[in-house]
């Protein structure tokens, strides 16, 4: 039994990928537990049990004398293969989980192996089983039981049953990962993506940019006849996918974030990181994009706010200011008058009446005493006597009015 043993660890130590230290530690930990339950001593004996690494031979030691009583032959075998099927269960675990780890933020792949509550249920090539959260599906893909899919790897828990991988088909990390698997000058590090921004399963903006000024960013990333960008497409099943030419000068950027749509004029606010973007009136709802999503897309890839509007949008603007402001002027010396022409309160009162809420005659009569108490230099009495007042001047305006 003893080099049938060590044989036994061998090969699982290189199939399974478990230390064969680890496995004879383990073996080594069972046989003791039985060797106490054959003795009938207690946990805290004095007890020791070893497996020579060379010839096999299972040996006991109570109190550092060696004991010749126990058939180890008899338990070994049992022993070992309980102890290795655990132990490999626990390794494979560990191994699965360190493999996965690593992969945080890469792609895999594996097939649709079953639906559960909305999520999805990857079998990663038989290495072990990953989820998509129902959070993380891409709303406009459908996939069916047994479909190859391939995802990103988010983020990998440690559990009892064992590792548990979380994958993601609405990252823009995926994006840029399948150009990377697909665009050769990007994995190489030639052509660089700058930025990314994405609504899941409807559009992508990707701003790439070109060290070497003699391969084109935007057209390596098209590839030949388009076959690039087709198979990337073909991947996040039809989702469109708009490739930016990234520049350090703002105004070019922006202009390529916004395509297909035409700028006319663009004023930065540059301590703001704000853009007002002028168009003509027949590019508005394309540089808008549906439900705004153009905007939106290139807004985050840039980074920047974006304003977009046409000259007679800012012209109406323009226009409506002054008078707005005049509306505004009238009305505050409409509601200074209002109380104005109430007796006995000064400028400081009138402050604080409009500070507390109290703009107009009728604010006032609405008030109870109590109400008016609560301003700086109204007491009872004062207060009384401006309601009193207030409905005075009320009833005359109503009459003149009338």
């Amino acid at each position: 039994m003893s080099q049938e043993l060590l044989a036994i660890l061998d090969q699982m130590e290189r199939e399974k990928g478990i230390s064969k230290e680890v496995l004879i530690e383990a073996v080594e930990s069972a046989l003791l537990s039985a060797a106490r339950k054959t003795l009938g001593l207690k946990a805290d004996a004095d007890l020791k049990v070893e497996l020579d690494r060379t010839t096999g031979k299972i040996k006991a030691f109570k109190d550092n004398k060696e004991i010749t009583s126990i058939d180890f032959g008899r338990i070994a075998a049992s022993t070992a293969r309980q102890v290795i099927i655990q132990k490999i269960r626990e390794a494979e675990k560990e191994v699965v989980f360190g493999e996965f780890q690593d992969k945080v933020g890469e792609l895999v792949s594996g097939t649709v192996y079953r639906f559960d509550k909305g999520n999805i249920i990857v079998d990663l090539l038989g290495r072990a089983e990953a989820l998509i959260p129902k959070r993380e599906q891409s709303p406009k893909e459908n996939f069916r039981q047994g479909q190859r899919i391939c995802a990103y790897v988010i983020d990998v828990k440690k559990e009892s049953k064992g590792a548990q991988i979380i994958l993601s088909r609405t990252q823009p990390q995926l994006i840029k990962k399948l150009f990377e698997l697909e665009v050769p000058e990007i994995y190489e590090g030639i052509i660089e993506i700058k930025s990314i921004s994405r609504e899941a399963g409807v559009r992508t903006k990707i701003a790439v940019w070109s060290k070497n000024d003699k391969v084109d960013a935007v057209g390596a990333c098209v590839g030949m006849r388009g076959n690039r960008i087709r198979n990337i497409v073909n991947e996040i099943q039809g989702e469109k996918i708009d490739i930016v030419r990234y520049s350090e000068d703002i105004k070019e950027y922006i202009k390529a974030a916004l395509s297909p749509a035409q700028v006319h004029e663009i004023k930065l606010d540059k301590d703001n990181s704000k853009a007002q973007i002028i168009v003509n009136d027949d590019q508005l709802s394309l540089a808008i994009g549906k439900h705004g999503q153009n905007v939106r897309l290139a807004s985050r890839l840039l980074g920047w706010e974006l304003d977009i509007r046409t000259k007679e949008m800012i012209e109406e603007a323009q226009e409506k200011k002054p008078k707005e402001k005049e509306a505004a002027v009238k009305k505050k010396k409409k509601v200074t008058a209002d109380l104005e022409q109430l007796s006995g309160i000064g400028e400081k009162t009138i402050a604080s009446l409009k500070k507390a809420g109290f703009t107009t005659i009728s604010d006032i009569v609405k008030a109870g005493p109590e109400d008016l108490t609560k301003v700086k230099g109204i007491g009872k009495k004062k207060a009384e006597k401006l309601i009193d007042e207030a409905k005075k001047k009320g009833s005359k305006k109503k009459v003149t009015d009338g």
